[in-house]
């Protein structure tokens, strides 16, 4: 794999959420998502984890926790025993000095934990306390369980996803989380807008996995309102407009391809030589595209089909029509435009020397982000968090006896 640029860490730098205080009791991805967000841009996030450390940790690839070196650049790490009684009250201290607290324990267990939201608003009226849950803090599906995978199927999605032959298709990615993560930031961040200039009052932020990934699916339920069909499954195909698809290349890879207007489907036409398709009935608008999809397909998969995909690309490109290649990492590592813009960038690393990563999205141009940490090994910012909150070096050394918290690395 092609190296990418290499980031010189910068533990002083400051972004547009430089002094807002993230207390993360989260696990998995949704919620290291959230903060993850709110950690590139500035954030000070404070990861709390069991001795066992968050699940991401345990989520390997040739022995590398892979996962959570992604998720957890930018934050540090407190290792706390949730289930020691001492610990609820160095929560509730961390709490009472933060702007933010993210969860994501089922519905209820935060109030058993004496950490309920009413708890936490009246030492910190100001807290702004994001809960992820599968199914939602209401609702008759409350009290399940539910990770992303469920959350997938039940929203709609993998019965949309796939070929029309074949099975619903889950996505190959952590699709529910990531979304339900990405939503939260964006409530996180008005939250404490509202703090700034409302009423000054922090409030609880309730941020399902299952709402925001129903969002995305967009018009569905006025579609299915307006003709009691459910959307089939097309493949790479569009049921809105046509030609969409991937097409084989005489090289053995692909390439994807959007005419989504009629100027473009003509353009179209004109590069493949057959500007008489544009006054063919099957062909000539849209509607009739949708209606003969296979023949189209048929005539621009042969003309594809006779040129590599760099052939194809080009081709295409001079031409200004819509096609792209289809890519894997391998494909991504030799991309000029990925290295150009450090869409992938390489963050120091004790395992790996160093880890390639996704960059900051989105670009600020005059408040950008900033890499300044690498993900922390576990428990390595306990010592410094509990300083922080005031705790004396003999309170600190009275925790870990009892066992509520650990100090120094626990594990890497």
């Amino acid at each position: 794999m092609a190296m990418f640029k290499r980031i010189e860490l910068e533990p002083h730098a400051a972004g547009p959420l430089l002094g807002v205080k993230v207390l993360d009791l989260s696990r998995l991805v949704a919620g290291n998502t959230l903060t993850m967000v709110l950690a590139d841009l500035g954030a000070d996030v404070l990861k709390v984890e069991p001795p066992s450390g968050d699940t991401l940790r345990h989520w390997k690839v040739a022995g590398i926790s892979t996962a959570w070196k992604a998720y957890s650049r930018n934050k540090k790490s407190l290792c706390l025993d949730f289930h020691h009684a001492e610990a609820q009250n160095v929560l509730q201290d961390l709490a009472a000095q933060s702007s933010v607290l993210v969860e994501s324990f089922r519905p209820g267990i935060l109030e058993k934990m004496g950490l309920a939201p009413p708890v936490l608003l009246a030492r910190n009226p100001q807290l702004v306390i994001a809960r992820i849950s599968g199914w939602g803090q209401s609702g008759p599906y409350r009290d399940r369980p539910g990770f992303g995978t469920l959350v997938e199927g039940m929203s709609g999605f993998a019965s949309m996803n796939g070929f029309a032959d074949r099975e619903p298709a889950l996505p190959p990615i952590y699709l529910g989380d990531m979304v339900a993560g990405m939503y939260g930031a964006t409530g996180v961040l008005a939250a404490l807008r509202h703090v700034e200039v409302g009423a000054g009052a922090g409030q609880v932020i309730d941020v399902p996995l299952l709402d925001p990934l129903f969002a995305i699916l967009g018009p569905q339920a006025a579609n299915y309102r307006l003709t009691r069909q459910v959307k089939p499954r097309t493949g790479s195909r569009s049921t809105n407009s046509a030609p969409r698809n991937v097409y084989p290349t005489e090289d053995g890879k692909w390439v994807c391809l959007s005419a989504s207007t009629q100027g473009m489907a003509e353009r179209l036409f004109e590069a493949m030589g057959r500007p008489d398709l544009v006054n063919d009935d099957r062909f000539h608008d849209n509607a009739a595209r949708l209606r003969n999809v296979d023949a189209l397909d048929r005539i621009i998969r042969e003309f594809i089909g006779q040129k590599t995909q760099a052939e194809c690309v080009a081709y295409f490109a001079d031409r200004a029509v819509t096609l792209g290649p289809v890519y894997d990492m391998a494909d991504i590592s030799d991309d000029a435009h990925f290295h150009e813009r450090d869409i992938v960038v390489e963050l120091p690393d004790d395992e790996m020397e160093s880890v390639p990563v996704h960059t900051i999205s989105p670009r600020f141009g005059l408040t950008p982000g900033n890499f300044h940490a690498a993900a922390p090994a576990l428990g390595e910012h306990t010592r410094e968090a509990l300083q922080s909150a005031g705790y004396s070096d003999e309170k600190i050394a009275e925790l870990e006896r009892s066992g509520a918290v650990k100090t120094g690395v626990v594990q890497r």
